[in-house]
């Protein structure tokens, strides 16, 4: 029979025992125990594998190869987004910031001021309060613009509108001359305004016969006139003019006499 062997980690074989006089057990002193080990020593049957880091970190599984070299090949489309939203953005603030510095320096140098409108006098013709037909009133109205600019002129285009209201009912219509008007310059033009198959109700006509016996007779005209502004060189682009005016006669006829006005100026750029 062959002898036995034991493995290593087998624990050892027990001491003798030997007793004293007393009849206790007493073994043999132990034997000092060794330390532990830096490393922890795997367990019997376990195989440690290393494999170098460069081949863990580039090299992925084949499984994952495919898969590995798809993404690598994307291109970043959120990074180049936002690049162009960041260019997109700076221009703009840029545009912005330049044509503010270009208003101002425009402001300093010519000093612009709004043009100034009011009514002269108003004849009025064919407004008969006793004629149960419509009517056909005319108006012959005097403007006053001024040009209060030392270096801008005003030109004044086709398409103007001039209409004259009373109580939200439009009496006669008509439309502004086309001009130049210089720097520092006051220009006075008459204006023919016509209207035609005006239908007065019972009430209205009630009411402008009680305000002409009063002694004033309120009107609302309305100026509609596209313009272009001359700075030195330059002209710019239309720009619609509006003026509101309301004005006062004291009789319904050629020889009324305006008592009161009041005009509002506002201009849309485009």
């Amino acid at each position: 029979m062959g002898d036995r062997v034991h493995p290593r980690d087998s624990p050892p074989a027990s001491l003798p025992v030997s007793s004293n006089n007393s009849g206790e057990a007493v073994g043999q002193p132990a034997k000092p125990q060794c330390p532990a080990p830096a490393k922890p020593v795997p367990p019997p049957g376990t195989y440690v594998v290393q494999v170098p880091k460069d081949q863990i970190y580039r090299y992925p599984p084949p499984e994952n190869a495919r898969r590995f070299n798809a993404l690598s090949k994307r291109k970043p489309r959120r990074s180049c987004c936002c690049r162009c939203l960041c260019y997109t953005l700076f221009l703009l603030v840029a545009l912005i910031v330049a044509l503010g510095v270009a208003a101002g320096v425009l402001y300093l140098v010519f000093r612009p001021e709004s043009p100034k409108y009011t009514v002269s006098s108003i004849a009025i013709k064919g407004l008969n309060l006793t004629s149960p037909s419509p009517i056909s009133p005319e108006f012959d109205v005097t403007i006053r613009a001024e040009n209060p600019n030392d270096k801008i002129g005003i030109y004044y285009r086709k398409g103007s509108s001039v209409t004259v209201f009373h109580s939200d009912v439009k009496l006669c219509e008509g439309a502004l001359p086309t001009f130049y008007q210089p720097s520092n310059n006051v220009t006075v033009f008459p204006t023919a305004l016509k209207g035609s198959n005006v239908a007065l109700g019972s009430a209205v006509k009630s009411v402008l016969a009680n305000q002409q016996r009063q002694g004033g007779v309120p009107f609302r005209l309305n100026i509609k006139a596209p313009v272009k502004i001359k700075i030195g060189a330059v002209k710019t682009w239309k720009i619609t003019v509006k003026v509101k005016c309301d004005v006062t006669v004291d009789a319904l006829t050629e020889k009324s006499n305006v008592i009161s006005k009041d005009c509002k100026y506002s201009a849309r750029p485009w």
